[in-house]
């Protein structure tokens, strides 16, 4: 028989991380009480989550509720560190086994759209549990705080807890390129799992790219047949749908980015007459940077001057708007390089004639942008359309009622103009939310690297070195500096995972726990009651999430060696007071 002690931490181990609370949720909650004396109670072998809206038609939520049933039951967990519950008086008071969480959702059939309310409350009592909320979505949120609460084998689960808790902001993605390199479905589908176990709600897929068009379009099949890098690698209706589907059983919406008019350069090998200088080398030899045809390898654009790219693209916009439920609909419109125009005879005559790129780009848009509307869709795109240097149009062919833009150059100074010009902005600032930067560039024959001083060090090689940390991450407050007014346009974030250094083998390790952090900054902010930053107390609770993470299947790097949480403290840079 196993001493008493022992057989004591294999029943109830747990962490603890404050005096006012020590149970773990990540992301935590706007307001988690636990009352004293902190005990705890046996899952019942029979536990079941009802809901008092039996006649609702969400099949979402009948799909969340059978989950978490199973999670909740085999689930086990084994936290990292040994528990500090009151086990003698939960033992003593032998109190009653949980058998149920009952849900009640007011508006069950509400849809998932940005606006979507997400709040619930939870109240843990035995013998039964309850959670309430106005949608299926925060009905999701809550049953996902539920599932953090439990712990152990024999399943225990915290008592008399209360859970009032609703998200800072109504955005809270992930952009993951799929045209640098191929994702399988499945690991999409692990993506966006481990997405709402952190209460994320949108997985922007930038689908296409100049390097492929993995996208099979029904209207336009030659784009994937030609533009593919395989045949086994693309993304059927199928693939779509079950994706979408996915999503929404988890409360994650589907955003697609179809990138135009630059990044365009996989459509060639379907339409060669509608791309500009499509598989030119993307840096001339003894031209300067402002004269390159890319800003990396893989060029093309679309000839906004060619009546034929709009036949094309309206398919594509159609078919995508088809496919995809989500409201917002992702144009693109980043990065247009002069050069890569100005190759183009057509372009090179309207230029002789006294028209400017600018015009070019504004062609493009009151050709696209009021179709897209027509479709019942909002359209993002990335600042540049706005706030680039070289190439953009007029706020007045933008209006702000139809387009949200997403900024990531220059930190808080460009979502600062962004929002004070009127629009609202997702925040993807390449300073603290790129997950791909500090891993180097991915050109060849780059004489930078062969130097003997380490002078990449700081940066870690790449244009938006260097790696951005979890403290990094979590640390950024996406609305410095704005107005209470200003702030109130800022939608939320996303981070993003470029893909020409990341495929399937690293996926998981390149996005969480890093992605976490950001999850929680933007659910319940990164400061505690007193307004301090709390990436201290931050640091044990995403270890013990991290752990979870893995044991669920996510493929979460650490974050600290295991002996710092087993001596709390000793991994601070200061000693604590």
């Amino acid at each position: 028989m196993l001493p008493l002690i022992l057989t004591l931490f294999l029943l109830y181990p747990f962490s603890t991380q404050s005096t006012t609370t020590s149970i773990n949720v990540w992301p935590k909650p706007t307001n988690l009480t636990w009352t004293p004396p902190h005990q705890t109670t046996l899952l019942s072998p029979t536990f079941i989550i009802t809901t008092t809206t039996t006649s609702h038609q969400n099949n979402h939520l009948s799909a969340a509720i059978s989950r978490y049933t199973k999670l909740i039951k085999t689930e086990n967990h084994r936290p990292l560190t040994h528990p500090k519950t009151n086990l003698s008086i939960s033992l003593n008071n032998n109190l009653p086994p949980l058998q149920s969480l009952t849900l009640t959702v007011t508006n069950p059939n509400a849809e998932l759209t940005h606006a979507t309310d997400e709040s619930y409350t939870l109240t843990i009592s035995t013998p039964n549990a309850t959670l309430t909320a106005s949608t299926t979505w925060g009905a999701m949120r809550g049953m996902e705080t539920f599932s953090q609460l439990t712990w152990g084998n024999p399943t225990r689960v915290a008592v008399e807890v209360r859970v009032t808790d609703a998200p800072l902001f109504g955005h809270r993605g992930l952009t993951l390129d799929t045209s640098r390199n191929y994702y399988p479905v499945k690991d999409l589908l692990r993506t966006i799992e481990a997405m709402s176990m952190n209460k994320m709600n949108v997985f922007h897929w930038h689908i296409t790219d100049s390097h492929s068009f993995p996208l099979v379009v029904p209207s336009e099949p030659l784009l994937a047949e030609k533009g593919a890098y395989h045949v086994n690698m693309v993304y059927t209706v199928e693939d779509v749908k079950r994706v979408v589907e996915f999503g929404l059983d988890r409360g994650v919406r589907v955003l697609p980015e179809i990138d135009s008019p630059g990044h365009t350069g996989s459509w060639a090998l379907a339409y060669p007459d509608i791309v500009t200088c499509a598989n030119m080398f993307w840096w001339p030899a003894e031209s300067d940077w402002p004269n390159r045809l890319a800003s990396e390898p893989g060029t093309g654009h679309l000839n906004p001057l060619n009546p034929k790219t709009y036949q094309v693209l309206k398919n594509v916009i159609r078919d995508v708007t088809t496919m995809f439920p989500e409201q917002f609909y992702h144009s693109g419109a980043d990065e247009v390089i002069p050069g890569c125009w100005k190759t183009d005879p057509t372009i090179q005559k309207f230029l002789s004639n006294g028209g400017t790129l600018n015009q070019v780009l504004e062609t493009f848009i009151n050709n696209t942008l009021p179709y897209i509307v027509s479709l019942n869709r909002t359209v993002v795109y990335w600042e540049d359309v706005l706030l680039d240097d070289t190439v953009h149009v007029s706020p007045t062919i933008l209006p702000k009622e139809h387009v949200i833009l997403q900024t990531w150059n220059n930190g808080h100074d460009n979502t600062k103009r962004i929002v004070s010009s009127g629009y609202r902005a997702i925040v993807s600032s390449s300073d603290f939310y790129y997950l791909d930067c500090g891993h180097g560039d991915f050109t060849g024959n780059n004489s930078a690297y062969n130097n003997q001083t380490g002078s990449d060090a700081n940066n870690g090689g790449s244009w938006c070195g260097p790696f951005k940390t979890w403290q990094t991450i979590y640390n950024y407050d996406i609305t410095y500096g704005l107005t209470e007014e200003e702030a109130k346009l800022v939608l939320g974030g996303e981070v993003a995972l470029w893909s020409e250094q990341a495929d399937e083998t690293v996926l998981d390790s390149r996005i969480w726990p890093r992605t976490s952090a950001m999850a929680e900054s933007l659910w319940s902010g990164n400061t505690d009651e007193k307004g301090m930053k709390r990436y201290a107390e931050a640091t044990d609770r995403l270890n013990e999430w991290r752990s979870r993470m893995v044991n669920r299947g996510i493929g979460a790097e650490p974050i600290q060696p295991l002996w710092c949480v087993r001596n709390p403290g000793m991994c601070n840079t200061v000693h604590p007071i």
